[in-house]
């Protein structure tokens, strides 16, 4: 026991000169370390690249709002109502006999909305429900300047209008270069009930929403408070460079709260592109009706399955002349890959009418090619039916 006891004392006396030996060292020769690990062979431990840490969140978005805010405008429309009414017989017994006929009368109103100057020219975006019927619109601008505004065309489908108004050093927005993606953060600048340059702040929620299975919409989802005055704002990036242009929101009326939506910024450009070059938007059209390709539990494939069915074709249109039917599944069109019914929709509508494409697809679960002459779209009107737009909340 006492030779045991010997030897446990003789290498604890060891440690300790040993650790004792190694402070005096580092402290001498700080660089012992590297060299000693050099002489093992030992890998150094990695420096931490300098862009490895994530850089902190911004306290403050001021700089974005500065940048963007003086592009965007307050819009004043004054419209003319027609509302029909019960006019009362002043013979109290005609009243009493008949109560009083119909009649209609012409009432002032006014509606508020924001809209975004996007060119020096003095184009502004804002939304079609804004000024539709309009007989005088009045544009605020962030200066304090009043300026009359001018309807050059408007595309209700999108429910975007180009306005113009002439007025010299006009802040243009910046249009943003990467598209906006889930998780964004967004800020919504415009008029909410009259308050007059008024910012909030939010996510983007979702993107390539659709709210009409007819139409080619690709809304933005966000939950930045919009109210009524917000429509035709800006819905900007943290550097205050335009993604959208405020347009919807589904209100308390569906037991919904922070459901917005807007416009994406490149959708509005190329609808005001095609105003200020021809007055209206032209879009493909092939004349048929999509949903998902159905996909069994069971089947060992994605819930997603790329492309689009076919349900309805209509007659005399495109797709009937190019032999598409019900049932089909169309997988391309022209030189892009179709991944669901928005898609094709967004894509043929991006086409010129009268641009003949090639179609591929599948029939019976056999391949299929066929070729299609686009058409112009008809006219249609946007109908939503879940959601509504700010002016009515």
């Amino acid at each position: 026991m006492k030779h045991a006891a010997g030897t446990l004392a003789f290498l604890a006396r060891c440690v300790v000169v040993g650790l004792a030996a190694a402070f005096v060292i580092g402290l001498v020769w700080p660089a012992s370390g590297e060299r000693l690990r050099a002489g093992l062979h030992l890998p150094a431990a990695p420096a931490a690249s300098p862009g490895a840490q994530a850089a902190p969140a911004p306290t403050s978005y001021a700089d974005a709002v500065a940048v963007a805010a003086p592009s965007v405008v307050n819009i004043y429309a004054n419209k003319i109502v027609n509302e029909r009414a019960i006019k009362m017989y002043d013979n109290p017994i005609l009243q009493q006999m008949l109560g009083g006929t119909l009649t209609t009368y012409a009432r002032p109103e006014k509606t508020l909305g924001s809209g975004v100057i996007i060119s020096a020219q003095g184009y502004v975006l804002t939304n079609y429900h804004v000024i539709a019927h309009a007989t005088d619109i009045q544009v605020l601008l962030y200066d304090g300047r009043v300026a009359q505004a001018r309807v050059v065309g408007s595309d209700e489908e999108t429910d975007l209008a180009v306005l113009k108004i002439d007025a010299g050093n006009l802040p243009v927005i910046q249009l943003a270069e990467q598209k906006p993606r889930p998780g964004d953060v967004v800020l919504a600048i415009g008029n909410p009930l009259g308050l007059n340059q008024t910012v909030t702040m939010g996510i983007v929620s979702a993107v390539g929403r659709q709210l009409n299975d007819s139409s080619a919409e690709d809304f933005i989802q966000t939950d930045a408070a919009i109210n009524f005055g917000n429509s035709g704002g800006a819905l900007v990036n943290a550097e205050g460079k335009l993604v959208g242009i405020n347009a919807l929101l589904i209100g308390r009326a569906a037991n919904a709260e922070g459901i917005g939506f807007a416009i994406p910024a490149d959708t509005a450009k190329n609808v005001l592109d095609q105003i200020v070059a021809t007055g209206h938007v032209m879009r493909g059209w092939l004349g048929a009706d999509y949903s998902f390709v159905p996909v069994t539990a069971d089947s060992g494939l994605p819930s997603a399955a790329r492309g689009a069915s076919v349900t309805d074709v209509y007659p005399g249109s495109p797709a009937a002349l190019a032999g598409i039917q019900p049932h089909d599944i169309l997988l391309r069109i022209g030189d892009d890959d179709i991944r669901d019914p928005a898609d094709l929709r967004k894509r043929e509508s991006a086409i010129k009418p009268g641009t003949t494409v090639e179609i591929s697809g599948l029939r019976n679960g056999s391949p299929f090619h066929t070729k299609a002459t686009l058409s112009e779209r008809p006219a249609m009107s946007a109908d939503t039916t879940t959601a509504t737009d700010d002016s009515q909340q």
